[in-house]
């Protein structure tokens, strides 16, 4: 029988993944570097099975799946240790899915890992979690009501309330904006740096500014609604510092052209901005929220459908959806193979759901 196995369970994130899967019912094994904490972590949430594997032996990663097996991993930044489990999940045929919200890292499953998982069976579902599943299924929702007139489709993310930032959302955040990101332009993906565009939208009958970012959304909603030729993912977490940050994303772009120059600036996110360092706790949690906006557009860049999604904080909603989505993968759900946006993988209807389950809805 087809196993959930949480690669990463004793970080911020895994942890928060492995209660939502034991509070569902299932019976996860759990796998990180530590033996020690991870059979901790095991006999505490209700005698699981564990085992021990570390991105700097990929030999051990592999070993936690066969074909058919569901393995979600949390260790990141992944641009830096998540390639282990994506590979090992691609040479097993086994089903796959991530936490990750990075852009670099995202591309690279859908046009590296996926035609290799397809040939062999599997399925990967990257950035599964806050990063980017609303705005996904926010998008392909405003796509829908738009009809075919949508030609292009706008997504925000914010964050309501007051709640905390895990150490691995710095870490990924800081090197997001180092990395190449790339956008859905005339009817493909292009190479585009973070922060380029910035823009409002009404969020709770206030104005707020974000800044454009490579996201999933770029991959999905055009696979669900084909006749859109433009994406637009923006990231409201910023507030003022969106104008500022879009002048300092153009100079690092220029920066960056410099020989050796991103390599140090690689170096100097991994000294200074750490990765998994513990998040909020569930109070803190209950103290922040989400509010995800989608607007679908003509060709005249008339307004067509606008969606708005709210609910619960960003990693809530990571831990319940990434729960829902591995208990629905291993009960048969996912829809094909290869690198799969959400709602190519499960269905709008069924997402849509499913998110509703995991905090957020409209």
């Amino acid at each position: 029988m087809a196993r959930i196995v949480v690669f990463g369970a004793t970080g911020y994130t895994g942890g928060l993944v492995a209660e939502a899967l034991v509070g569902r019912g299932e019976r996860p094994v759990l796998a990180a570097r530590g033996a020690d904490r991870v059979r901790a972590l095991a006999a505490e949430l209700g005698g699981l099975e564990s085992a021990v594997a570390d991105v700097g032996s990929p030999e051990t990663v592999r070993a936690l799946v066969e074909r058919g097996d569901v393995l979600v991993a949390t260790v990141g930044p992944f641009v830096r240790y998540g390639r282990p489990a994506v590979e090992a999940a691609v040479d097993a045929g086994a089903l796959y899915i991530d936490s990750t919200g990075e852009p670099a890292f995202i591309r690279e499953v859908f046009e590296r890992y996926g035609p290799a998982a397809a040939r062999s069976g599997g399925a990967l579902m990257t950035a599964m979690g806050y990063d980017w599943v609303p705005g996904n299924l926010a998008g392909a929702l405003a796509a829908e009501r738009a009809g075919p007139a949508a030609v292009r489709v706008d997504t925000g993310y914010f964050l309501t309330g007051k709640a905390g930032m895990s150490g691995g959302t710095r870490a990924t955040t800081a090197a997001g904006f180092s990395a190449p990101g790339f956008a859905w332009r005339d009817g493909r993906i292009v190479a585009e740096r973070a922060a380029k565009r910035v823009r409002t939208f009404d969020v709770g009958g206030a104005s707020r500014a974000a800044v454009s970012a490579g996201a999933s959304d770029h991959f999905g909603i055009p696979r669900f609604a084909p006749g859109v030729r433009e994406v637009n993912a923006y990231l409201g977490w910023f507030g003022g510092m969106s104008r500022p940050l879009q002048v300092f994303s153009a100079a690092g772009s220029v920066a960056m052209a410099v020989p050796g120059a991103r390599a140090l600036a690689e170096a100097a996110t991994r000294r200074f901005v750490k990765g998994s360092s513990g998040g909020p706790d569930e109070q803190e949690r209950a103290g922040g929220g989400s509010h995800i906006v989608a607007i679908a557009y003509d060709a005249g860049g008339n307004e067509l459908a606008q969606v708005h999604l709210t609910g619960v904080n960003a990693y809530t909603f990571t831990g319940a959806i990434m729960a829902w989505a591995a208990s629905r993968a291993r009960a048969g759900a996912v829809q094909g193979t290869g690198a799969l946006a959400p709602v190519e993988a499960f269905g709008l209807r069924e997402l849509e759901a499913g998110a509703a389950e995991a905090g957020i809805a409209e």
